[in-house]
């Protein structure tokens, strides 16, 4: 057991050890990285840009957006980075540094889907009072109250992790500091950490599934009391989007962190792990931009628009 966390350095094993799949690996997380920085900063700028899209839809998608960028930040650069390096060592700053991070993003992109289904409620429910009602004022406080959550998750869980000792080997069998293998090396107990970690992740899963499930009965009630087929077909295509990123993000993160402990296969929690951190943020722009009739506009004229 060491006397001092801080002086504590681990080390990554990452996805394989297999020099050939590791140039694979290599070779696909760069190119997707790519993507991903590419997509989600382009649909900022076209938010930024286009003023048909300035509206608070849009702009709780361009701060998904960031987050996203952010997200895959935190983790894909250094995996890249260990898939070309013989020595895979990360300090136990750095460690807690990265999962911090983790932690404030991951929660706040939580929160940030349960803000969008409520704007989707109040569009569709309360079509008069919706520009009153989602003000600018009151989305800026939105957003800034999805980073505050994230935030006091973070200081929760990382300060009870750094009370922490950890057992020799100091070998984590992933490609980042994600909290599950993290706690199977500590030495003293970690019951008060795993009860943070399930605490606050419930708290900020449950609540904002609760904000979306109400949010969308209430807008298939209304959708279903729109007389005209067009209308109806206008309100589930707004939703369409939103629904299917809510799916694959609540999906994978209630898989990983509703459990004191990890289930499975080593292999099949990373996967799903690389679903979440790697696949979703690359994923969005497409599944908002696609299917968005009114992004796909504002595409086509600054196109038309340029030399």
């Amino acid at each position: 057991m060491e006397n001092s966390s801080i002086e504590t350095t681990f080390i990554l094993l990452g996805m394989t050890d297999n020099p050939q799949l590791e140039v694979l690996l290599f070779g696909t997380f760069l190119i997707v990285y790519i993507v991903i920085v590419l997509g989600n900063l382009c649909l900022v700028v076209l938010i930024g840009v286009s003023p048909r899209l300035h509206t608070p839809m849009y702009f709780f998608l361009s701060n998904l957006s960031f987050l996203d960028v952010c997200f895959s930040s935190i983790t894909v650069p250094k995996t890249i980075a260990n898939l070309l390096s013989k020595l895979r060592t990360v300090s136990f700053l750095e460690c807690v540094t990265q999962m911090a991070l983790f932690i404030i993003f991951a929660s706040a992109e939580c929160n940030l889907l349960a803000t969008m289904a409520y704007d989707r409620y109040t569009a569709i429910c309360h079509p008069l009072l919706y520009h009153a009602t989602m003000s600018k004022v009151r989305c800026l406080l939105l957003v800034a109250g999805c980073y505050l959550g994230g935030l006091i998750n973070m200081v929760s869980v990382t300060t009870s992790i750094t009370q922490l000792s950890f057992c020799q080997p100091h070998i984590l069998p992933y490609f980042f500091c994600d909290i599950p293998p993290l706690l199977e090396l500590a030495c003293s107990d970690p019951w008060i950490t795993q009860i943070l970690v399930v605490g606050c992740g419930g708290f900020t899963l449950v609540t904002s599934i609760m904000v979306i499930l109400v949010s969308y009965i209430s807008v298939l009630i209304t959708i279903v009391g729109i007389p005209s087929t067009s209308g109806k077909k206008k309100a589930f295509s707004t939703c369409a989007s939103h629904l299917t990123a809510v799916g694959l993000y609540y999906g994978t993160t209630m898989y990983t962190y509703l459990q004191p402990s990890q289930h499975g296969s080593q292999a099949g929690n990373q996967m799903v792990s690389v679903f979440y951190t790697v696949m979703i943020p690359m994923l969005n722009p497409l599944i908002y931009s696609l299917r968005n009739w009114e992004v796909k506009v504002s595409v086509w004229k600054i196109l038309r628009q340029s030399p």
